[in-house]
């Protein structure tokens, strides 16, 4: 049987609250936008209009496709003093927003139509959308011509807008590491306030969408609207800071998309280990071995940083963490709130399925543009089925890219769930429990509670990644590309890893597997800057949305944040902490420049564009046009 999943949509319009749906939480933040206490317009000077005018787009430069009925240009420069070859984007436009005369050598010459509709856009009125298809921080390469999975977008009224950018599998030798891949973006929606005027769609209406690193950049740009820790950056590449008229341009957007986003580094490795590193004893974190020390001490400390940082729930408490009997401050109103997360997801599952239902945990690298990759269990899936996807790409060994440990439950283990078929919800919950009972059912409501965080870990969510998930001790992991320097490919950027190894030397000694070279190695990385002069923490904070979200850090009010953001991931995933993807919708519910926030975990699934129903890039078409609309 068909699963009878509910349409996901995330977003709301300005001044209406929208109608919530089964499949995820909205929450709308504020009725008004309050703007950044500190500016940030950049002065304009004479060398920025004389650069921008280098990069006005001709009018007279379109080629057509017929099938889709699209005008494109490709190739075009948002920089100019960029030097790779992933440094240029392309725009897509529905031909009904256009007037079109040839020039005879199949190119055309464009004026805006403003009196045709496309889906009840306009030429003036219609969103752009920006994919970041970077899992890893992958870079995406700029296209070269007409690609017929644009048509989904251009169809739906969209002008779809696809900016190469670098990353870290740069194959010309560029620099794709923070904060080079956000500022080829932002280079990217410069451009487009730039030509505002001679492009169809709406500038002040751009949202971008990815997954994985893809889905990490894409809030990092959400958040960092017009930072102007961004500047030396965009003016190293030529990008235009300012219109042919004299104006400062833009580059905040007005929504943000992101599954299973990789984000907050600053304290992604401590959330790791309290979240579920605490609950391992094998491995790095095998008791007696001084990583399994460092594992606790970094679980305490993400504690105290939860007790600082402020976050709320949707009732105005604060969170926090308290001191427990058993674990390491596993009790308080934040672990009863990550607790009702786990429930709810589980309670969406229930109430979504339809029975007999075929458990697949999917797994992807990236989004599929395509659309034919569908999360959730309708759309191209079969009926009654989650569709099985490829592992993640972005991490150098199977043991850290989110793959499970063997003997998990249903839900969490691609041994003992991918393709086993559950007659029933109360066959499925039997078979969660078959290793001891953590989740409890009541058949008649069709709800399910669990015993406890920790249940749900050691049974679905297991750690897959050593002591170090984010910057490994052995600078072996994705992200520690991320912060390379001259003549270091890779480098240690944990400042509280650091502290931590270096103050606790004495203790971490006398156990096994210790070296002093780790807490030297530290030291010495979060000492280098990068070619422009930034330290290692400054290149975080450019590349953490919560340093501009949230008021325990002093990037706050400091951007221009967009207003309305989606957030889904697999519950299942060991690619990151639950805590990643919960600590951004709380600070992104308590900044008072977000309108709205759509948020679900969906049970089952794993690092991958999960949806609680249907196919992820339609459900981001519709949660766009809800967010306008």
């Amino acid at each position: 049987m068909r699963p009878k999943r509910v349409l996901t949509i995330l977003g709301c319009v300005s001044a209406v609250a929208l109608v919530l749906t089964a499949c995820g939480s909205t929450k709308k933040t504020s009725s008004t936008t309050k703007a950044p206490v500190t500016t940030t317009s950049q002065k304009v000077t004479k060398s920025d209009v004389s650069n921008a005018k280098k990069l006005l787009i001709s009018n007279k430069k379109w080629k057509y496709n017929a099938k889709n009925k699209v005008y494109y240009q490709v190739g075009l420069k948002y920089g100019t003093k960029t030097k790779s070859t992933y440094e240029s984007m392309g725009i897509y436009v529905p031909a009904s927003y256009v007037n079109a005369k040839s020039n005879g050598d199949k190119t055309y010459t464009l004026t805006l139509n403003t009196k045709n509709k496309v889906k009840g856009y306009t030429s003036k009125t219609a969103p752009m959308v920006m994919p970041v298809n970077a899992p890893g921080y992958a870079a995406q390469a700029a296209p070269t011509g007409y690609d017929s999975s644009t048509a989904k977008f251009t169809k739906a009224g969209f002008i779809y807008v696809e900016a190469g950018f670098r990353g870290l599998n740069n194959t010309d030798k560029s620099n794709g590491s923070s904060p080079w891949g956000v500022t080829d973006m932002k280079a990217a929606i410069r451009t487009l306030h730039l030509n505002a005027n001679r492009l169809a769609g709406d500038t002040s209406r751009i949202f971008t969408f990815g997954m994985s690193g893809g889905g990490a950049e894409s809030a990092v740009v959400g958040a960092t609207g017009n930072s102007r820790g961004y500047t030396k950056y965009l003016k190293k590449i030529g990008a235009p800071m300012a219109t042919a008229s004299g104006k400062h341009t833009r580059d905040n957007v007005d929504g943000a998309m992101a599954w299973c986003p990789i984000t907050s580094l600053d304290t992604a490795n401590e959330a790791y280990e309290w979240n579920m590193g605490q609950y391992s004893n094998s491995g790095t974190r095998k008791s007696g071995t001084w990583t399994k020390a460092l594992s606790n001490d970094m679980a305490k400390n993400f504690a105290q940083y939860i007790n600082k940082i402020g976050l709320k729930d949707e009732n105005g408490k604060t969170l926090t963490l308290k001191k427990s009997k058993t674990g390491i401050y596993t009790s308080g109103s934040y672990e009863k709130y990550l607790k009702k997360e786990i429930e709810t997801s589980l309670n969406n599952f229930l109430k979504d399925t339809t029975f007999p239902y075929k458990a697949s945990n999917s797994m992807t690298a990236g989004m599929n543009i395509s659309g034919s990759n569908t999360s959730g269990t309708t759309g191209a899936a079969k009926s009654g089925t989650k569709p099985s996807g490829k592992l993640p790409s972005g991490s150098k060994s199977g043991k850290s890219t989110g793959t499970k440990p063997s003997g998990n439950m249903p839900g969490g283990s691609s041994s003992s769930t991918s393709n086993k078929t559950y007659k029933t919800a109360k066959a499925y919950i039997k078979s969660l429990n078959k290793n001891g009972t953590w989740v409890k059912y009541n058949a008649k409501k069709n709800t399910a509670t669990i015993t406890s965080v920790k249940a749900f870990i050691k049974n679905s969510k297991e750690a897959s990644k050593d002591v170090g998930a984010f910057d490994g001790l052995n600078r072996q992991e994705t992200e520690n590309g991320l912060f390379a320097t001259s003549g270091s490919s890779t480098n240690h950027f944990d400042s509280t890893m650091s502290k931590l190894i270096n103050n606790n030397s004495s203790k971490y000694s006398k156990l096994k597997n210790y070296k002093s070279s780790y807490g030297k190695a530290f030291k010495s990385d979060l000492k280098k800057t990068d070619a422009e002069g930034s330290t290692m923490q400054e290149r975080l904070n450019l590349y953490s949305p919560l340093y501009y979200l949230s008021s325990y850090y002093k990037g706050y009010n400091t951007s221009n944040v967009a207003k309305y953001w989606r957030i889904r991931t697999g519950i299942d995933q060991t690619d990151t902490a639950l805590t990643t993807e919960t600590n951004l919708k709380l600070a992104l519910q308590q900044n008072k420049q977000v309108k709205s926030v759509n948020f679900a975990t969906v049970w089952g699934e794993g690092h991958t564009t999960a949806e609680r129903s249907g196919n992820y890039l339609t459900n981001f078409i519709k949660w766009v046009n809800k967010s306008v609309k």
